[in-house]
């Protein structure tokens, strides 16, 4: 087999190095990872978090567990510029240790990109148990939102597509017709199990004033009367509350 050639000898990487895909290159930065134990104090919440971390029966448990059990799933992080990390998951493992007293936790650190940290962190908090309905409709449209640039990078990008193409909608091809993608919205509903219908009406909550979503979440208002009161204006909506 032929050796892997350089390009002349100016210390310039080999030609498949030049040549692999982004693809390639995050799976061999991945398979370099470790596990690290960090301060809790240089763990920062994510920006825009959507999902509450709650004091209540179950962080108690799990708190009560770390002393003895440790963390026995690592959190995910990334570098941030201002310094420390940013949690993409592990919220609530950085809560419970630091209720335990448990000053460090076990973290992968990754470096990722904010679209693809906003995907991992939705995808590692919504499928729990017991969430709240902002929570799904914030979560839902970062994602959604994170899916629909990421599919814009790569249509303006001069890199290869790697796996399924998604947008928000469909596309012309070479005779200006319109030609079927894999929409951003249908692809997100495949993937949390949910009707592309249900996902608008969900992003829909977050036209809400925070006093009204707080009831939606209370169980004080339906979630289908909730969807049709997201179409009233800022101001209808704080006379209505006000009403209530």
């Amino acid at each position: 087999m032929a050796a892997r050639k350089s390009l002349g000898g100016a210390g310039l990487p080999p030609l498949a190095d030049l040549f692999s895909t982004s693809e390639e290159r995050a799976l061999e930065a991945q398979a370099q990872e470790r596990v690290m134990m960090l301060p809790v104090s240089e763990l920062h919440d994510f920006p825009g978090h959507p999902f509450r971390v709650r004091d209540d029966e179950e962080m108690e448990k799990l708190a009560e567990s770390i002393p003895q059990h440790g963390i026995l799933m690592p959190g995910l992080v990334r570098p941030r510029a201002a310094g420390g990390y940013e949690i993409v998951a592990g919220h609530r493992r950085k809560f419970a240790s630091m209720k335990a007293g448990i000053r460090e936790m076990p973290v992968i650190v990754r470096e990722m990109d904010d679209d693809t940290a906003v995907i991992l962190m939705v995808d590692s908090n919504v499928q729990r148990e017991n969430v709240l309905p902002s929570e799904k409709a914030r979560a839902y449209k970062m994602k959604l939102d994170a899916m629909k640039h990421q599919g814009k990078h790569l249509d303006s990008g001069a890199l290869a597509q790697v796996g399924p193409k998604f947008t928000d909608g469909s596309q012309l091809n070479e005779k200006g017709n319109n030609t079927s993608t894999i929409n951003s919205n249908e692809l997100l509903a495949r993937q949390v199990g949910e009707s592309v219908a249900q996902i608008k009406r969900y992003i829909r909550l977050t036209k809400l004033i925070p006093k009204i979503l707080d009831m939606v979440d209370d169980g004080k208002i339906a979630f289908t009367i909730a969807v049709e009161l997201s179409y009233l204006s800022e101001n209808e909506q704080y006379e209505l509350h006000a009403v209530m």
